[in-house]
């Protein structure tokens, strides 16, 4: 994302309906995302769980949501304070904030890239619920995540975006949050899977998708909500940047998709739709931090890259024996790492800045840059979701029951199941049928007088 830009005010922008009117859509766009995540991760789970998963993520609309009023966007995006965290007064409940007032350097106000990036914040912690099926108590991730945004979203989103972020000053590129996003995401769900440990029956169970076209409607929107998660973080269309984003992220996934179900093919004998749902969104998240930076020739090497690496990181967990319940860490954390660097080997020096990488005479320098990101966002977010997933362990308790996790988070946390079967084919009168001569008649349940 362009960081703030000082301006003359001679020189300062003014507001752009045209681009005021893109951004409010490409919100509403990356707002639809959270609710397309809890279908896709509602239909890979069992049906015991479906209602729990597809609440994890709604649940984040609303307290993501109030937090970032009351002091996350002035966390994020207030007054660098020593290029870790921001705070500014005005932002608080965003209630100093102009009705004009435009965001720095952008010809948008500056509410409209508060509830754009809201929309990002939300999507976030969502996005590590699907680690932890089946197995977490609702109120202790209702918990978890209001500590979480708060000690590691809001300063990870400034170190990246904030002006005077310390990685946005190195000259880390992140177009939409290949870091901030996906890699915190992912290395939050490992950190989490460590405290609270395997499902019952991991390993043993087959614990597949109970609804195999609900996934593909989950990925589905996702992948068209993407459009405006991507597309719309240049802020604007002045210059065409975000009309390469928005191409690459449609180029990438597609190759992804293919180099996935390739694999598949190869390793398993099948071309599976859960493959082809996985795929895709493996090459959403790693052309995520680099689409403004290669060329389209360049978004398909990144999302073939994705599509294969990421189908061979799923299998990690059965055998190092952490159980990510809907491969959160497979495809997020290993797709934001790969995404991230490859920016060191892809960048063309010609679209959204004028950095290289090294297959375009760039060398190292680059490269160097995108894994200090990488690292520092992956083992500051691992180690913090760890202690407060252990902190919120010991207080409230992370996981139910053992006994309610067999009988259904469902029942146990909210009361309802996803589907009522109670009335299926009840009340149907018995049919009869004419008995050939000679053959007895058929019994029946009807009662005869005497």
């Amino acid at each position: 994302m362009p960081p703030g830009i000082t301006t003359l005010a001679a020189d300062a922008p003014t507001l752009s309906a045209a681009n005021t009117g893109f951004m409010l859509i490409c919100s509403a766009l990356v707002m639809l995302m959270t609710p397309a995540l809890a279908f896709f991760y509602g239909g890979m789970v069992r049906v015991k769980s479906t209602l729990n998963m597809l609440m994890m993520s709604f649940i984040s609309l609303g307290i993501i949501t109030i937090l970032w009023v009351l002091y996350g966007f002035s966390l994020t995006f207030g007054t660098d304070a020593g290029s870790v965290i921001g705070w500014s007064q005005d932002f608080l409940g965003l209630s100093g904030i102009g009705v004009n007032e435009l965001w720095d350097g952008t010809t948008i106000p500056v509410y409209v890239f508060a509830v754009f990036q809201l929309m990002f914040a939300v999507l976030t912690p969502a996005l590590i619920s699907g680690a932890l099926a089946d197995r977490v108590k609702f109120t202790s991730w209702a918990l978890f995540i209001t500590l979480w945004v708060t000690v590691v979203y809001f300063p990870v989103a400034h170190w990246v975006w904030g002006s005077g972020g310390w990685l946005a000053e190195l000259g880390v590129i992140d177009f939409a949050g290949g870091t901030a996003v996906h890699i915190n995401a992912g290395a939050a769900a490992l950190g989490v899977i460590v405290v609270i440990g395997k499902r019952v029956g991991f390993k043993k169970d087959p614990m597949r998708p109970h609804s195999l076209p609900l996934v593909m409607l989950g990925a589905a929107l996702l992948w068209f909500g993407w459009f405006g998660f991507n597309a719309g973080s240049w802020l604007g269309n002045d210059d065409g940047v975000g009309a390469v984003m928005f191409v690459n992220t449609q180029v990438a996934t597609a190759a992804a998709m293919l180099a996935w179900l390739g694999y598949e093919k190869l390793r398993h004998g099948s071309f599976t739709t859960l493959g082809a749902a996985s795929g895709a969104v493996a090459g959403l998240v790693a052309i995520t931090p680099a689409g403004g930076a290669v060329s389209p020739l360049g978004a398909i090497a990144v999302g073939a890259v994705a599509g294969v690496v990421c189908a061979m990181a799923v299998g990690l967990k059965y055998k190092l024996g952490y159980d990510d319940s809907l491969d959160v860490v497979g495809v997020h954390l290993v797709g934001g790492v790969i995404g991230s660097l490859l920016v060191g080997f892809f960048a063309t020096g010609g679209v959204q800045s004028d950095a290289k990488g090294l297959f375009y005479g760039g060398g190292l320098d680059q490269l160097g840059k995108q894994a200090v990101g990488v690292f520092a966002v992956l083992a500051y977010s691992l180690v913090v979701s760890a202690v407060l997933a252990l902190l919120v362990d010991k207080t409230l308790g992370m996981r139910v029951d053992e006994d309610d996790e067999i009988s259904g988070i469902d029942q146990v946390e909210h009361a309802e199941t996803a589907y009522d079967f109670s009335g299926a084919g009840g009340g149907a009168a018995p049919r009869t049928t004419a008995s050939a001569p000679g053959t007895p008649a058929a019994p029946t349940n009807k009662k005869v007088d005497a």
